[in-house]
């Protein structure tokens, strides 16, 4: 489907900043549960610790949740400003064209 993104198999949350959450508990060594909004309610809210940074970034490029509106499906829709770069990679047997976006 052209223009949708995933969250993920597991229904996981994958984009790389949405805003930072509070930790409700530490679950093991390697895993974190955390306190979602309920906007995000269908997202499993227990993270890997390889998948949590600390947010130090620009406030500005922080996505608001209201604006996301996720589906059941987990899934969500963009909508390209811009094309950036386009490139065409040849395999051995057919060609893979990617397209960079803003």
């Amino acid at each position: 489907m052209k223009g949708v993104m995933r969250f993920g198999k597991k229904g996981k949350l994958s984009p790389r900043y949405i805003k930072p959450y509070r930790i409700a508990k530490r679950i093991d060594n390697v895993a974190y549960e955390l306190e979602l909004p309920q906007e995000l309610a269908v997202v499993h809210s227990v993270f890997h610790v390889s998948m949590l940074k600390k947010c130090m970034g620009d406030p500005s490029l922080i996505i608001p949740t209201e604006n996301i509106g996720i589906k059941d499906s987990l899934s969500y829709g963009e909508i390209p400003i811009q094309i950036l770069d386009r490139q065409v990679r040849k395999l051995r047997t057919k060609e893979v064209a990617s397209v960079k976006f803003l």
